[in-house]
């Protein structure tokens, strides 16, 4: 009775006001969770995406970047090959000390600004950045720096929620106390993305992506959330592009 009564209200009166934190904020706040949320669609299609990608480049003897790293979610993955360096880089202090207690060795940087001035040039064979892109407001300048730090025959790999799912409406929220909080979000298109890295002499190699169709609908059903899901049905949610220099 009380649960029909719970889904009565959220359908009626409306769910409680979600308070937007900026990316810091939301992120340390998020971070005592971020490894303990089974059944969640951004991560779970992150998964996939990313792995599909990470499947054409060779990463045995690379130095690898992983920006906007969190817990180190796909450091399992990576890994996997024999790479010569791995760094994380974020911006939420309370995210890599999470990374540092599943890897306490691990070598990490806290983000405080787009240049990454304490990083050489040609620095990283592989820049990974997984569900990131959408929360630098600048994004430009960004991508020129992470492209100073590739080697000339250097890959980036990124993934992140669609442009035009953000466009739509669509926040990266999570639950916190009795109430929700959104991360901070910017609209940058993969066409301006794309932009930015060809004009650093990137190109693109593969592209996937994901849509809000039946093979996810069940995340949404039990999440109450079906008219989430008739909304954006057929929208693309999530995608991921590889591109390599030289």
């Amino acid at each position: 009775m009380i649960d029909t009564l719970k889904k009565f209200i959220r359908k009626n009166i409306g769910s409680p006001a979600i308070k937007e934190r900026n990316v810091v904020e939301a992120y340390d706040i998020w971070a005592d969770n971020y490894d303990a949320q089974p059944g969640n669609l951004m991560l779970d299609l992150d998964e996939i995406v990313f792995a599909e990608l990470l499947d054409t480049i060779d990463i045995n003897n690379k130095d690898v970047a992983d920006i906007g790293c969190g817990t180190g979610r796909h450091w399992p993955m990576l890994l996997q090959g024999e790479l010569r360096s791995l760094a994380g880089f974020d911006v939420s202090r309370g995210m890599l000390d999470k990374l540092k207690g599943k890897y306490p060795e691990a070598n990490t940087h806290v983000i405080t600004d787009n240049e990454f001035s304490d990083v050489a040039d040609n620095t990283y064979d592989v820049i990974v950045s997984t569900l990131t892109v959408a929360h630098i407001e600048n994004i430009e300048e960004a991508l020129t720096a992470w492209s100073r730090i590739t080697k000339p025959a250097g890959d980036i790999i990124i993934t992140d929620f669609h442009p035009n799912a953000l466009a739509s409406g669509g926040q990266r929220t999570f639950k916190h106390n009795s109430g929700h909080i959104a991360v901070r979000n910017y609209v940058h298109s993969t066409e301006s993305i794309r932009k930015i890295l060809l004009k650093n002499g990137f190109k693109v190699v593969v592209e996937a992506e994901r849509l809000v169709d039946e093979a996810v609908r069940h995340y949404y059903d039990v999440q109450d959330a079906m008219h989430v899901y008739e909304k954006f049905k057929g929208f693309p949610i999530i995608y991921g592009i590889h591109f390599r220099r030289g």
